[in-house]
């Protein structure tokens, strides 16, 4: 039997009209710019001319045949996901750690003036993100300074003109950039956790690092599974402002992600087909690891989206 409290009555829904147009505005909003452009995944099966709009000529899945035997596009899956996972990795550790380390701050003056200062990055433009790159890294730059006075290097080097520098600079550029930010989350859940267990840990003879392993993290978990699992979905999105300005020919086999091709091909080469489909892959893989991601999440036992 329901319970007669728990009914839904126009006279609840008249108390809470705003929360109800607010919510409104917010469902019409997701459907106009979230669902409805999804009609254009057609042009992924057609070989698509903006002249004859939909009424294209259809080709199934040819374009989708073009990608998966493009030794291009293979080699842009590869380096999106190596830095997607590199970045997910560094940029997800880094803002729980540190996260931990500023709550473990007793100067509250100190506290704050770190905080301030770690997520001021994020505010910035890539551009400026990756001009300073350029800077410190350049042959004349801070770092090969650095490098050969403490006699570490004979010679300055070009960072950018070795592949194998470009992920590692990638990674380093996503965590300078973003860790305070992604730091405020898990501050936030932090302060939530009962100080009592921090004076129970403390009874049982529990020190700092205790209280952090036993504590802490323990009352932190379940937003740090929620935000992997979203992070997860987010692993093909490794970027393109920053491949696209830090990369250049000598670094090009390691440097060109799914989005740039997309780029390439749907805007400088005109085919908007191809470039839909590069982007239906990318939707289809990130809703397969977030499933994915969700039933190891519930097989485990741990805190889920759904």
């Amino acid at each position: 039997m329901k319970n007669p409290s728990k009914r839904i009555t126009w006279k609840e829904i008249s108390r809470q009209k705003f929360l109800m147009v607010c919510a409104a505005i917010f469902f019409v909003y997701g459907i106009v710019f979230y669902y409805v452009p999804l009609a254009g995944w057609v042009m992924a099966f057609q070989n698509y001319k903006p002249k004859d709009g939909f009424f294209s000529q259809f080709v199934g899945l040819e374009k989708f045949k073009f990608l998966f035997s493009d030794e291009v596009f293979l080699r842009d899956i590869r380096n999106t996901l190596a830095m997607g996972v590199l970045n997910l990795v560094t940029t997800f550790l880094m803002a729980i750690i540190f996260a931990i380390l500023l709550n473990e701050v007793r100067n509250m003056f100190g506290k704050k003036l770190v905080q301030t200062i770690s997520y001021l990055p994020h505010f910035l433009s890539w551009i400026i993100v990756t001009g300073i790159l350029h800077d410190a890294l350049s042959s004349s730059g801070i770092v090969n300074e650095l490098l050969v006075n403490l006699g570490i290097l004979d010679s300055p080097i070009n960072f950018f003109a070795n592949p194998s520098y470009f992920w590692p600079i990638v990674a380093f550029a996503n965590v300078w950039k973003e860790t305070g930010w992604n730091a405020i989350v898990y501050l936030a859940a932090i302060t939530s956790i009962d100080p009592s267990l921090y004076e129970a840990a403390t009874l049982d003879g529990a020190g700092r690092w205790g209280k952090i392993w036993h504590v802490t993290l323990p009352g932190i978990k379940s937003t740090i599974m929620i935000l992997l699992i979203m992070n997860v979905g987010n692993v093909l999105n490794a970027g393109f402002e920053v491949q696209y300005l830090l990369g250049n020919g000598l670094v090009k086999s390691v440097s060109e992600t799914i989005d740039i091709y997309t780029l390439t091909w749907g805007i400088s080469q005109n085919d908007y087909s191809l470039g839909t489909a590069a982007g239906i892959f990318k939707s289809v893989v990130a809703i397969i690891l977030i499933l994915g991601a969700n039933w190891i999440a519930k097989r485990a036992g741990e805190d889920r989206l759904f």
